[in-house]
């Protein structure tokens, strides 16, 4: 027996239960997304008729655009009276609705705001309704479902789940909508069955402070029987960190000996792989998903690295700009049966949340048409390109893999940034890393980045070749530098993502500061 009376590898009655139920999901998702775009225009029709007579809907014309039948002809003349908006564009609508007024941007008012930060002009209030809500709540129990029916595994069922997400408090807004973070607000609607199987408790999970949390919940989740760990991996590991400190284990399977599966979204897994596994003690299952607090765009369907399915056919209408179009007058917004694969786009969204040709800020690339499935390759304005080679999060990443693999060692996180005005010599681009393991020889370490971003990036390696940069360099930086800066930014643990890439250094600067 295991820890909490489990039978190792055992799913128990909710296992039994789980399998069956999973090969069904999975077969009605194939179904439903095997044409997208016929998926995609049933959503765009629902949308339009529904919110037609919001104050949004009357501004743009939503019922007039509902009315028309052609599916190409509706998209287009969406396209034509709704232009991309990013929040400060929507923002004069959201305010109306954040004091109080129904039927603004969808009918009635939201269920919860999600707050979020970013904006130049501070937190961002993200509309979640009674429509919307499930598309966040289903697709992620789609997301293990895929992965149970794909593996016929269910053991992390039998056993107890951790989320590391942002506190459940909620607090009223002007108008009275509870307002929260969006795991938070997930937190409230987990399904009962699991709720027993849930940690940490709800008392931790409000701890404010991320590092007090942090320890709380490796004091809390010990002695458990800990299956399933879902999370940003940059925060996971300080979670393994904390828990291999506290318990004096060599590794966390010493600990769980049943953790089986690993949830993540947001990042590339591949530069903390190695990392994971000396701190697992091997390998475990991977789950990869794509949530966003506009809704949940993919999630993975098959093995890791073969893309997301996108939720064609769950009240979102997404749109795709081309990269390379992004910001231009009269850049494409094209639907998914217009799509490429292999083209970096910008992510749109339309929503039953009331959200309308938002800008999302994330750009995906697609491996499959039909169905739809997707990497997700950065932030659209989070790349290096201050001599326009325009090296995007997808790069680095896998470039930072390369050398890693190449040249050993084991990275903690890092970040990218241009130094335009060297003291001395060329300019060039310089990485600042936080090492677990250093590399045996740096030199070799960064010549090996540099080649494998040259190899990925033609643009850059134009500009190598032509003397125009020099090699990159590496600036290893000291344990923990990472977390200081992300606190220095107010942005530590919960569902913040560290920033791979920048066109300025004021992540290096952060990092730097206490060098």
């Amino acid at each position: 027996m295991s820890k909490g009376g489990y039978t190792p590898g055992s799913g128990g009655w909710k296992g039994r239960l789980a399998s069956p139920w999973a090969r069904r999901v999975r077969s009605r998702d194939h179904l439903v997304n095997a044409d997208p775009a016929l998926a995609q225009a049933a959503v765009l029709q629902d949308l339009l008729s529904q919110a037609a007579q919001t104050a949004f809907g009357r501004d743009h014309g939503l019922g007039e655009i509902a009315a028309i039948q052609d599916p190409v002809e509706q998209a287009a003349a969406f396209r034509a009276a709704v232009p991309v908006r990013d929040y400060e564009g929507l923002r004069p609508y959201v305010e109306r609705v954040v004091a109080g007024e129904a039927d603004v941007l969808w009918t009635g008012l939201p269920q919860y705001f999600c707050k979020t930060s970013g904006t130049t002009s501070g937190a961002k209030y993200i509309p979640l309704t009674e429509d919307s809500l499930p598309n966040h709540l289903g697709a992620a129990q789609r997301a293990l479902l895929h992965h149970i029916a794909n593996t016929g595994s269910a053991e992390f069922v039998g056993g107890k789940m951790i989320f590391l997400q942002g506190s459940p408090t909620l607090v009223p807004t002007p108008g009275g909508v509870p307002l929260g973070r969006l795991s938070g607000i997930v937190a409230h609607h987990i399904p009962a069955y699991l709720q027993r199987n849930r940690l940490p408790s709800w008392d931790t999970n409000c701890i404010d402070d991320w590092e007090t949390k942090v320890e709380a919940i490796v004091r809390e989740t010990a002695d458990q029987d800990l299956r399933l760990i879902s999370g940003i991996p940059s925060w996971v590991q300080m979670y393994f960190e904390r828990l291999l400190e506290f318990t004096g284990a060599a590794n966390v399977k010493e600990v769980f000996p049943n953790f089986s599966l690993f949830v993540f979204g947001g990042v590339a897994y591949a530069p903390y792989a190695e990392r994971f596994r000396e701190l697992i003690g091997g390998d475990v299952a991977i789950v990869e998903t794509y949530p966003a607090s506009e809704g949940f765009i993919a999630y993975q369907d098959g093995a890791l690295g073969e893309g997301l399915l996108v939720n064609a056919a769950d009240g979102l209408f997404l749109e795709f700009i081309p990269a390379d179009e992004y910001g231009r007058a009269g850049a494409r917004r094209l639907g998914l049966g217009e799509v490429e694969m292999g083209v970096n786009y910008a992510v749109v969204i339309s929503s039953n949340a009331g959200l309308w040709a938002y800008d999302l800020g994330d750009t995906v690339r697609f491996v499959s048409l039909a169905p739809a499935r997707i990497l997700v390759t950065g932030r659209i304005k989070h790349y290096t390109s201050a001599f326009g080679e325009h090296v995007i999060a997808e790069e680095v990443e896998s470039a930072m893999a390369s050398a890693l693999e190449q040249a050993g060692g084991q990275v903690v996180e890092f970040h990218v940034a241009p130094e335009v005005n060297p003291e001395n010599g060329l300019p060039y681009h310089e990485w600042f890393v936080e090492f677990a393991v250093a590399p045996p020889d740096e030199g070799a370490f960064a010549a090996a980045l540099d080649v494998a971003l040259q190899e990925r990036n033609p643009y850059y390696k134009d500009l190598i070749s032509g003397a125009v940069l020099r090699q990159a360099q590496v600036t290893a930086l000291r344990s923990g530098a990472f977390r200081a800066a992300m606190a220095r930014r107010g942005k530590l643990g919960g569902q913040n993502k560290i920033p791979r890439l920048a066109n300025d250094r004021s992540m290096a600067e952060q990092l730097l500061a206490d060098v």
